[in-house]
């Protein structure tokens, strides 16, 4: 790991900056300090800008040679939470979304945004990534320190052995004193690097505790009513959800609103209102939640139509269109978080949903429209962390859950974050695959997410895996599978939802839910990808270390394993957990 050398570009001049020296020229002076972080280990990196002027930053960016190994591995850390994030070798690549789905689908990645080499040998990632060595040694990790100002992004050559961190502020236009940049980087165990990050970023674990749920999501999809989600929340009376001592959350999904945007007109469904809703779940002893996407409207909304100064523009003035979704009708449009008649809205909104209905989470989704065109002196990175702070404030001491966000944005401001793209009941998503659209979902692109990002849990927020099933009906997962998705959802994720019918459950299902669930608050050690698909997780539990082998492919496997016999057959999409021969 050595610096090769520091850019910034200022309007049309270059300049190559030095750390620990003297950076001043005649546009603006750049304190750029080389020096261990205030407490742990590792090396940190800071970029303080002054200009003396008013300026236009073109680029940011620091450069280390990283030589690998070809079967070392890169944390490709996707762009938001429902973009796909997992470990791949240094020689793979991230192909670009399908130019023909690029105007429904690209708003929700990275591919609006310039200047990302794809193809072989070149991978990158949002907020921070590691080195996996091949040997198995210690890894290597480059992450930010915050986010505030602008999103981080880390691109890796692999030809070249170079890694370039740059700070995403271009065209930013500048007239005052700027934190441009603050990585860390250091070298050793996954776990501890992960520990030492936090640290460095003074960002202490998560207030609230970890939770269970019952959502619709995957049930009724937006077909819902009050009678049909009573005889829901009947039906998890006396069950393991209710019975854990853990808090346990309903969590009403989309369907309950008029349109996407119009959060204070309820569907006829509901003619008690949410209040009454809200007071029935919590008659039943489980506390109330709420789904809204704050920042967009559909265009046939109320609000859509009475309001459209309230909306986004692009850079030609117009409505932005930030995405499609056959659900809704059609596209939908972000609003503009800085036109203040929006912001006393959502916080009309914000109050009646926590105070006056009761519910005690919300699930905030499509967060990202919000930063896609960010105002003169703002980056995408900075107008997402204002955005955060505001819902925070919004929603107080209750709970949010976020989805569809940048992560670097809401450490530490999130209680919970679902950190894949969703469950949507089938292995893969073919078409979406086929598009190459890293925000799909599909079973297998969510547990590479909840894989990868593992670390996470319990440190910036509690990790929402997505919902897990065991049903037999209106699903598409073999049993295999599905218990697949129950223990790699209850080791990594502390925010365990499922949408099923548990008074339905046989006695076999019952039993398996409450065996996987005493696995809940597991200390993960590791977490390797040992073939393709074929992934080990070593935990702890109660002080004993275990072993999950976890096949996500449709063929059987002979995986290297921690015991006599040195090798473990595991048939297509199974999860063998066994007791590690370490312990002996």
């Amino acid at each position: 790991m050595h610096l090769r050398q520091a850019i910034l570009q200022i309007d049309q001049q270059t300049y190559a900056l030095t750390p620990n020296r003297a950076n001043s020229f005649d546009e603006i002076f750049v304190d750029f300090r080389q020096e261990p972080p205030e407490q742990g280990g590792g090396v940190r990196y800071h970029i303080f800008l002054h200009p003396k002027q008013d300026v236009t930053v073109r680029r940011l960016e620091l450069q280390f040679e990283i030589p690998t190994q070809p079967d070392d591995r890169f944390f490709a850390n996707g762009y938001q939470s429902w973009s796909e994030s997992r470990l791949l070798r240094v020689t793979d690549q991230l192909p670009p979304l399908r130019r023909l789905a690029r105007s429904r689908l690209g708003h929700s990645g990275d591919e609006h945004i310039a200047d990302i080499p794809r193809g072989d040998g070149y991978l990158h990632s949002w907020t921070y990534t590691y080195f996996q060595r091949a040997n198995g040694k210690s890894s290597l990790f480059c992450g930010s320190l915050h986010e505030k100002t602008g999103f981080t992004l880390l691109l890796y050559d692999q030809r070249n052995g170079l890694l370039t961190v740059r700070k995403d502020l271009s065209n930013l236009r500048l007239s005052h004193s700027f934190p441009a940049l603050d990585i860390w980087m250091d070298e050793g165990e996954e776990r501890d690097l992960f520990d030492r990050y936090f640290q460095a970023m003074e960002l202490p674990p998560p207030i609230a505790p970890p939770a269970l749920g019952w959502t619709n999501r995957q049930r009724h999809s937006t077909n819902i009513s009050a009678e049909i989600l009573s005889k829901d929340l009947d039906s998890l009376i006396d069950t393991p959800i209710t019975q854990a001592t853990s808090p346990a959350y309903f969590q009403i999904e989309d369907g309950w609103q008029t349109a996407v945007g119009d959060w204070l007109s309820i569907q006829p469904g509901f003619p008690g209102g949410m209040t009454r809703m809200a007071a029935d779940i919590r008659a039943k002893g489980l506390l109330p939640g709420i789904w809204l996407a704050p920042f967009v409207a559909v265009k046939n909304s109320d609000l859509v139509k009475k309001h459209p100064d309230w909306l986004l523009k692009d850079a030609r003035g117009r409505p932005l269109r930030v995405g499609w979704n056959p659900q809704w009708g059609g596209w939908y449009y972000a609003l503009d978080f800085y036109n203040g008649a929006v912001r006393d809205y959502l916080s009309g909104v914000f109050h009646i949903i926590t105070e006056k209905w009761g519910f005690e989470l919300v699930k905030l989704d499509f967060l990202f429209a919000v930063c896609l065109a960010p105002p003169p002196g703002k980056t995408r990175g900075a107008v997402m962390y204002e955005a955060m702070e505001f819902l925070r404030q919004q929603v107080g001491k209750k709970r949010i859950q976020v989805c569809g966000v940048p992560l670097g944005s809401c450490f530490g401001l999130a209680d919970y974050c679902q950190v894949g793209s969703g469950m949507n009941l089938v292995w893969t998503h073919w078409l979406s695959a086929f598009l190459r659209h890293r925000e799909r979902t599909g079973v297998l692109a969510g547990l590479h997410s909840t894989l990868g990002r593992w670390a996470l849990n319990g440190r910036a927020f509690h990790n929402d895996p997505g919902v897990f099933v065991l049903r037999e009906k209106a699903q598409k997962l073999t049993l295999p599978q599905q218990q697949t998705v129950l223990i790699i959802n209850v080791l990594l994720g502390n925010l365990l939802f499922t949408s099923d019918d548990l008074s339905q459950y046989s006695p076999e299902q019952t039993a398996e839910l409450e065996e996987a669930l005493m696995l809940r608050r597991s200390q993960i050690i590791t977490v390797r990808e040992i073939e393709t698909d074929c992934y080990v997780i070593s935990f702890e539990q109660k002080k004993e270390r275990y072993i999950a082998y976890c096949n996500l492919t449709k063929e059987q496997q002979f995986l290297a394993a921690d015991h006599k016999n040195g090798r473990i057959e595991i048939q297509p999409f199974e999860t063998i957990v066994l007791r590690s021969e370490s312990n002996s």
